[in-house]
């Protein structure tokens, strides 16, 4: 599958053969460019220009654009949202979910909390954007609406990059929670976040150059073992490796 954007002549994608199973974990990494963020667009924001992308064996292009949108939740850097309450924004992942449910959904988002101490709990105005909250409040919200939706596949856009460490730290456990039993695409620049991932897949300049668990990638990924070095450290990321739970031989299912 190749693609390229309109009125380039280099390809943002070049070449790509991937297939991930259901309930596998995956992480997208390498270096800014690498066609990470690329790949979530070719979700019918785009169509690759060769090749195809399918689910359960469908082209994409042959499915209901609705029916493909709701078998897909996505957390980005960035999430949207609305004017209107708390409840309003929750309620675009499952409209007729009631007050039980969505405190459920934000208990499980690391929201609950925050939710409670607002002047009027979930009927709480959250303005344009949500623009009282914080980032992290605003992440937190975001994943409980995922959680309402009930994804099959689930896509996570550097849903932690822009946080501060605590804030980080309670989106991290809301995510992990979000992701188990379903299939999961995660694109992060902080590879803290993702070497525990079933497949980390390594991206440069449009292309896959390497494919594998952490303790692989740093054996046999000149890229990968780079990032890592600039991350954790040259000492560091050894260490780092000697923490990651074996893998249990067995999918996220």
């Amino acid at each position: 599958m190749s693609f390229t954007y309109p009125g380039r002549d280099t390809p943002a994608l070049a070449a790509l053969d991937l297939a991930i199973q259901p309930g596998e974990r995956v992480a997208l990494v390498g270096p800014s460019g690498a066609g990470k963020s690329t790949l979530l667009t070719l979700l019918r924001f785009h169509d690759p220009d060769t090749g195809t992308l399918r689910l359960d064996g469908i082209d994409l292009r042959d499915l209901d654009p609705g029916e493909l949108r709701s078998a897909l939740g996505l957390v980005a850097q960035e999430p949207v949202l609305f004017t209107g309450s708390v409840a309003d924004n929750l309620r675009y992942g499952d409209p007729g979910a009631d007050l039980e449910t969505l405190r459920s959904a934000a208990r499980d988002a690391n929201a609950l909390a925050f939710i409670d101490a607002l002047p009027e709990g979930f009927d709480t105005p959250l303005g344009p954007g949500g623009v009282q909250l914080s980032g992290g409040q605003r992440q937190r919200l975001a994943i409980a609406r995922a959680l309402l939706k009930d994804p099959r596949v689930l896509l996570l856009d550097e849903a932690t990059s822009a946080l501060d460490a605590e804030s980080e730290r309670l989106v991290q456990q809301a995510l992990d929670r979000l992701m188990v039993g379903r299939t999961s695409l995660v694109i992060a620049h902080r590879l803290a976040t993702v070497v525990a991932a079933d497949r980390l897949l390594v991206m440069d300049e449009g292309r896959l150059v390497a494919a594998g668990r952490h303790a692989e990638l740093m054996e046999t990924s000149p890229l990968y073992r780079h990032l890592a070095e600039l991350q954790f450290g040259k000492r560091s990321s050894a260490a780092h490796e000697c923490d990651i739970p074996p893998d249990p031989g067995q999918q996220w299912v």
